[in-house]
């Protein structure tokens, strides 16, 4: 009975070490893609279709045979719009999960938030949303654009003819990094046309602020001492009270034309667009852009949201950040390919010149040195479906500049990455 017992004991501890081993195995099967956006709070308005774009794109990947023959497996936190939080999920999935790469972030400080830890940890970050600029970490790539990519063009075309021929600029934003230094940037951009600053008008509001009605008072009257428009790098869930606050105060496009940096077609799903018609937003990409990959970007977003039952799935959009999750998950899984492995060094060198033909009707390319994508500008009136009829764009994608010449001491910096610590 002794000998029987032991031989069965044997057996299911070898048995046991067996599914031990082929489930390591299988692991070892898959590469591990963090996503790192938050899912609620103030910031969950924006970047939970990011999430819901990054799965789209890495079923559309694993559909096509996965990369390097492995399947890539999703690994979804949320940083809860906690910016000491992303620090800490970037963490886990760097160190417990073992992801080979993260897509993630929207805020500048979230990712500030993170970016010592991929740093130190030697993490690959794909951050697909436009920021300030004045960073170019050998840990980040970054497929949203730099303030030469939206915001100086933004504000050349409000001083235009075409765009309303502008003299006097009110400056609203969120207050964080991303607004005081794009700012920063515009305000040196405006006294190089000939604004002074007593035709710039600045004010900030904290995460999460919904009582826009002094602020869009003051905007009425600061309007009477010229033509005005207002520049608007409000972010999050905040955009809806602030266009709201607009259409009850009666601020037509016509008369002060609002030009936001983060709002999309995503963030005007929940408002009623009629009064906010001609009104304006900068980006590098619209859903309403006509061409054949465009056409299939959207038509399959549209089943996958409807296949997947996400929410409001018969009224899902797509946007620029959407479209940077898709081109970055794409070019990462190119770079990979070309360097046989998923080792971050050697992904980093395999993902310079990388190009990808794009939603936006362009082909895309990865810059040779400062980590950012070559991206076209455009500009999209709002129209009453909550949709963008481009009204200006760019012939065609332009360099980054991380450094802004506008900002005194930029042209000793150098064009290649440089850890930030």
């Amino acid at each position: 009975m002794q000998r029987r017992s032991l031989i069965k004991a044997f057996t299911l501890s070898a048995s046991i070490v067996a599914m031990g081993m082929s489930w390591t195995l299988q692991a070892a099967e898959t590469i591990k893609v963090g996503i790192l956006h938050s899912l609620s709070g103030t910031m969950a308005i924006s970047e939970t279709s990011l999430k819901d774009m990054a799965l789209m794109t890495i079923d559309e990947i694993n559909a096509k045979g996965g990369v390097l023959g492995k399947q890539l497996e999703p690994v979804v936190v949320d940083p809860a719009s906690n910016w000491p939080l992303f620090a800490e999920r970037g963490r886990q999935l760097l160190t417990q999960d073992k992801v080979a790469v993260t897509f993630g972030c929207w805020t500048s400080v979230s990712r500030k938030s993170v970016l010592p830890v991929y740093e130190e940890l030697n993490g690959l970050l794909f951050y697909p949303v436009q920021y300030e600029g004045e960073e170019m970490s050998p840990n980040v790539f970054y497929t949203g654009a730099a303030p030469n990519q939206q915001a100086i063009p933004a504000v050349e075309y409000l001083l235009s003819e075409d765009g309303g021929g502008a003299r006097r600029f009110f400056l609203l934003g969120t207050d964080y990094v991303y607004p005081r230094t794009t700012n920063k940037i515009l305000r040196a951009f405006l006294h190089s046309k000939g604004v002074q600053d007593k035709d710039i008008e600045e004010v900030y509001t904290p995460f999460g602020h919904s009582d826009y009605q002094t602020i869009v008072a003051n905007i009425k009257k600061f309007s009477a001492g010229g033509k005005t428009a207002v520049v608007s790098t409000v972010n999050g869930d905040s955009n809806v009270p602030f266009y709201k606050e607009l259409a009850n105060q009666g601020i037509e496009a016509t008369e002060v034309p609002v030009v936001a940096f983060s709002v999309g077609e995503e963030e005007l799903r929940g408002i009623d667009t009629k009064p906010l018609v001609g009104h304006l937003a900068a980006w590098n990409y619209f859903q309403s852009v006509e061409n054949p990959v465009n056409e299939e970007f959207v038509a399959k977003w549209k089943a996958y949201a409807k296949a997947r039952n996400l929410p409001n799935a018969a009224s899902v959009v797509t946007n620029d950040p959407m479209e940077a999750t898709y081109v970055g998950l794409h070019m990462w899984a190119q770079a990979v390919e070309k360097a046989g492995t998923t080792d971050v060094d050697k992904v980093r060198a395999a993902m310079a010149g990388q190009e990808f033909a794009a939603p936006s009707g362009f082909t895309l390319k990865m810059d040779e040195k400062n980590h950012h994508l070559h991206k076209p500008v455009m500009i999209g009136e709002i129209q009453d479906d909550g949709q963008f009829s481009v009204v200006w764009e760019t012939d065609g994608p332009i360099r980054a500049q991380p450094w802004s010449p506008y900002i005194e001491g930029n042209d000793k910096k150098p064009d290649h990455p440089q850890k930030s610590n």
